[in-house]
């Protein structure tokens, strides 16, 4: 086989290790670093820093971690691709360019814009192309809200261009994080648009590095099983010509890269099959993973169709302004305490005149605890408002302070609330891909305009998939125990705006009819995870990878940085669904240390 482009993930987003840069060129030979440095919330963080410094839009710590070890990159001629360019990606090239001047450095550096979409919105509104709703097509202009930011993910054609013409480091503001994978192995391999099949296995291998550590252990359902989990290595792909990679780490690096800890990664915050990116569609149905050695996992079979003919744009407002409060309610009588505070509260202030005022109950304590934090519950109260006066520091928390002598038995709030503060709001939104101006400024200074690379998006024809006939393994008869779902099944949770994904898989494929048959409807889901009772719920059964990826719709409001969940990104609600009873075949719990009850 051809000798594969190696590259290397550092970064999984803004504030992640600050030290996995300089471990990735130390500890092993690497053609490319990428970082991903953007998420929905990032370019609301970014947006806050740049409104007291118009200078500032893009991610600092790359510049930070790349001081550090710019040198042996330009001695060993190892490329740099990152999105830590934000909301400024110009202004970060010139910040690399003054840090290659001061260590006295010969390294081109450009950088990818154009996904800034905020100066164009009238103009593509009035030109019939603004901007909808990605799921259901509802105009912008009906949300009633100005726009912060509103940045259309690009691809990979134009970092690769950037590196085409002799750029070392490129910088870019919103590409999509697999996108920072697809771009250096169009470039090392000439790729155009039409290698629809390679292009998706450089999607799905950016897929799987593109969250650092969580493909090598990190976040792993069965982290007990992983060695040096306390300090897991950073992910490598190795992308060949052909399309296939095999995920990796250097030698002698915590963590572990096996079957699991890379279909973990697969089913991170994806929806149906086909995973759609500016150029391909990859068919995640077509995946195949088989092991390639240790700490190593050859991907093949991946299948592409052409890309969407729309582009996503991810937008973000001012939501308005929030608070919140949270009482300790200890010992007996829990509900009649919360109930006699949230009386008390709508007594004072005028709950039902706010955007949103919702109460949350957490039942920690236990009866005859050992001590006073077990015998302690926690009811959180969350306003939200357009006007910060009612909700402020003479309105809303004003109110909770003076029931701390007037209320329950034992009130006491975990802290004084604040004055109101602003919230964002995330949009997902969508154009029309042919509007988009991607730009590449290369070192010299001259600009690339258009799709530098390879032939127009969508030229292909699309193909239909050919799939290997699968049947479900049957569930085997005889005696079931309640245990665990967790048992038998690891799980992933993320988000994707206001929606949930959890991807489920068993490490036996013999299991998944179990599978199926315990999730494989949406009513099952919703009886496991009552949150979802009254919301859409999607199934996609993915046999390839003996898995299930479930999308809970609207979970998670208008996405994380207005979500009043305790867990607003969904992070633990795989590891909620994997800590529920099911009925498991007694044979398959011989040698498992789950505790379960007999059902049948």
């Amino acid at each position: 086989m051809d000798e594969a482009v190696r590259i290397g993930n550092v970064s999984g987003f803004y504030g992640d290790r600050h030290t996995a840069m300089r471990e990735m060129v130390e500890d092993g030979p690497i053609d490319v670093i990428t970082g991903d440095y953007l998420a929905e919330l990032t370019m609301l963080i970014l947006w806050r820093g740049q409104q007291k410094d118009p200078t500032a839009g893009y991610a600092r710590s790359f510049l930070r971690q790349l001081r550090e070890v710019l040198v042996p990159i330009a001695e060993r001629g190892i490329r740099v691709v990152a999105n830590a360019g934000g909301l400024n990606p110009a202004g970060l090239a010139d910040a690399v360019r003054a840090l290659v001047s001061e260590l006295g450095l010969d390294l081109r550096v450009a950088h990818v814009e154009g996904d800034d979409l905020l100066p164009r919105l009238d103009t593509l509104r009035d030109a019939g192309q603004g901007l909808t709703h990605l799921d259901d097509g509802t105009p912008f202009e009906d949300v009633g809200l100005a726009p912060l930011t509103a940045n259309a993910y690009l691809g990979g054609f134009g970092v690769a261009a950037a590196l085409q013409e002799g750029a070392e480091v490129v910088v870019t503001g919103r590409i999509t994080d697999a996108s920072l994978v697809v771009g250096p192995a169009v470039w090392r391999y000439g790729w155009d648009r039409r290698d629809l099949d390679r292009l998706a296995g450089a999607v799905v291998a950016g897929h799987v590095i593109e969250c650092g550590a969580q493909a090598t252990g990190g976040n792993y359902a069965f982290f007990r099983e992983v060695p040096g989990v306390e300090h897991p290595g950073f992910p490598i792909a190795e992308v060949h010509a052909d399309g296939s990679s095999v995920i990796t780490k250097h030698p002698g690096t915590g963590g572990r890269v096996d079957v699991g800890t890379v279909t973990a990664q697969l089913l991170y915050e994806i929806g149906g099959p086909r995973y759609a990116n500016p150029d391909v569609t990859a068919r995640f149905d077509t995946i195949a993973l088989t092991p390639d050695g240790p700490d190593r996992v050859r991907i093949a079979g991946v299948r592409g169709e052409p890309p969407p003919d729309t582009a996503k744009v991810s937008v973000t407002t001012l939501g308005g302004f929030r608070n919140r409060a949270t009482f300790v309610l200890t010992g007996l009588d829990i509900p009649a305490k919360a109930a006699l505070v949230q009386r008390q509260l709508a007594g004072s202030v005028d709950l039902d005149a706010l955007d949103l005022a919702e109460w949350r109950l957490v039942r920690s304590d236990h009866p005859d605890a050992r001590d006073n934090a077990e015998a302690s519950a926690h009811l959180t109260i969350t306003v939200h408002h357009h006007d910060p006066a009612p909700i402020g520091r003479r309105g809303f928390a004003a109110a909770c302070v003076e029931l701390a002598l007037a209320s329950y038995p034992g009130c006491t709030l975990t802290a004084p609330p604040a004055d109101a503060e602003p919230f964002g709001r995330y949009w997902p939104g969508r154009v029309p891909a042919e509007v988009l101006e991607e730009r590449v400024v290369l070192p010299d200074g001259r600009t690339l305009t258009g799709a530098p690379a390879g032939a127009p998006a969508g030229t292909a024809p699309e193909q239909p998939t050919q799939q290997a006939a699968t049947s479900t393994p049957p569930v085997p008869d005889g005696p079931t125990v309640l245990a665990p779902l967790g048992t038998l099944a690891g799980a992933r949770a993320g988000d994707k705006g206001g929606d949930a994904n959890i991807g489920l898989w068993v490490r036996d494929p013999a299991q998944l009819g179990w599978l199926l048959a315990t999730v494989g409807t949406p009513a099952q889901v919703r009886r496991l995870l009552p949150e979802a009772t009254d919301l859409d719920v999607e199934v996609h059964p993915l046999p390839n990878l003996a898995a299930v990826n479930l999308v809970v719709r609207g979970l998670l409001g208008d996405g994380v940085a207005s979500s009043t969940r305790p867990d607003p990104q969904a992070k633990g609600l795989g590891e909620y669904l994997r800590s529920r009873r099911v009925p498991i075949p007694a044979a398959w719990l011989a040698g498992t240390t789950a505790s379960g009850e007999a059902s049948g």
